[in-house]
C-alpha cells in the first residue's frame, strides 16, 4: 500500500498565515469604503501566503494539503457583497497553475456553520452560500478533482428526518457542487454506518475519520467497513482519504480533542490493518502541531518500521 501524508492549512514551520481576516463588526466600524479596502488588503496577503505555503509543500514533497476555508474574509456574508474573484484572477491562475504543475491534491473542509440539514431555513441558505464560495475558489484555482468534506450535521427532529433533509437539500445544490462533496463521520451523532449508508445513497465518497470513530461507535469492527468505505471512491480518480488524529487525553472530557502530535504506535497499528483493503491511501494528519507533527511522525515511522520511503512524505507499507 502506498501512503501519502498531508496536513491542515497552516504550516507552523513558516511564520505566515493564509487566514488573515477582518470581523464584520470591524467592517461596519470602518464603513463600506474603508472596510472593502481592508478586505482587499487581507485577500492579497492571504493569496501571497498561500503561494508560499504551496512552495513549502512542494519543496518538502508534501503532495496532499487542506487549504484554509478562511482565504477570503467575509466572502459568505450577504451583507458584504463584493467580487472576490475577478480582481485577483491573475494570482489565482498563478497559484492554480503551480498546484497543477506539481500534481498536488488540495481539498477543503467547510466549517461547522455549513449545516446542510438544519431545520432553520437561514442556516441552510448560509450553507448553500458557504458551499458556493468554496466551489468558486476550487473553480478559479482550477483544482484537479476538488473535494469539499462535510459532516452530515444536525440531528434535530431525529436522525431519520435529518438524513432525509440532508438528501433533499443536497439535491438542490448545483450538480458541480454535488460532485465535490465528500461525507465524513463525526464524533457524536453520525457514525461510520450512518455516514456510509448516506454516502452510498448519494453516490458520493466517504472520508473515514478514525479518531471520530474511536469517539463514537457501537463497538462495531471498523475493518468490516473498510471495503465499502474505500469503494465509495471508485468513481473518482483519487485514492481514498482518511483523517487521522490522536486524542489529547484518555479522559472522557478531552478524548475528543486533537493531540499536538500523533501516537505513532497507534498509527502503525492502523496502517498494518488497513493495508489489506486498499493499494493506495491519502491520510490527512489532524494534529495541532500540523506540519511539525507530520514530520515527527515520519521520523518515528523510519525508526519503528521498515516502510520504504519514496520521498519525504510518501511511503510503502
Amino acid at each position: 500500500m502506498i501512503v501519502h501524508l498531508g496536513y491542515v492549512s497552516l504550516p507552523l514551520t513558516l511564520n505566515i498565515t493564509s487566514s488573515k481576516t477582518i470581523t464584520y463588526t470591524r467592517f461596519k466600524e470602518l464603513g463600506t469604503s474603508l472596510g472593502l479596502q481592508k478586505v482587499d488588503e487581507k485577500i492579497k496577503e492571504n493569496l501571497e501566503a498561500l503561494a508560499e505555503i504551496l512552495k513549502y509543500n512542494v519543496r518538502n514533497h508534501i503532495h496532499f494539503y487542506r487549504m484554509t476555508s478562511a482565504l477570503i474574509p467575509l466572502a459568505t456574508l450577504e451583507e458584504v457583497p463584493f467580487d472576490y474573484i475577478h480582481p485577483y484572477l491573475k494570482k489565482y491562475k498563478e497559484i492554480g497553475a503551480y498546484i497543477n504543475k506539481h500534481h498536488l491534491r488540495v481539498d477543503m473542509h467547510p466549517d461547522e456553520y455549513c449545516i446542510l440539514n438544519s431545520m432553520n431555513k437561514k442556516v441552510v441558505e448560509g450553507a448553500f452560500s458557504i458551499l458556493k464560495y468554496h466551489a468558486s475558489l476550487c473553480k478559479v484555482l482550477a483544482l484537479p478533482n476538488p473535494k469539499l468534506v462535510l459532516h452530515v450535521g444536525s440531528s434535530q427532529g431525529g436522525k431519520k428526518r435529518s438524513i432525509t433533509r440532508f438528501k433533499n437539500n443536497f439535491k438542490k445544490l448545483p450538480l458541480e457542487i454535488q460532485k465535490m462533496i465528500v461525507l465524513e463521520n463525526d464524533d457524536k451523532v453520525y457514525g461510520v454506518e450512518d455516514t456510509l449508508i448516506l454516502a452510498e445513497s448519494l453516490n458520493v465518497p466517504m472520508v473515514l475519520d478514525y479518531h471520530h470513530f474511536l469517539c463514537h461507535n457501537n463497538n462495531e469492527l471498523i475493518s468490516a467497513y473498510y471495503p465499502s468505505i474505500f469503494n465509495t471512491w471508485k468513481n473518482t480518480s483519487l485514492p481514498p482519504k482518511v483523517h487521522f488524529s490522536s486524542p489529547k487525553n484518555k479522559t472522557k472530557k478531552e478524548f475528543r480533542s486533537h493531540h499536538d502530535y500523533i501516537d505513532s504506535t497507534a498509527f502503525i497499528a492502523f496502517l498494518e490493518k488497513v493495508k489489506e483493503y486498499t493499494e493506495e491511501l491519502d491520510i490527512m494528519i489532524e494534529a495541532k502541531m500540523k506540519d511539525i507533527a507530520l514530520f515527527q511522525l515520519i521520523r518515528e515511522l523510519k525508526y519503528k518500521t521498515n516502510y520504504v520511503f519514496l520521498d519525504d512524505t510518501t511511503f510503502e507499507v
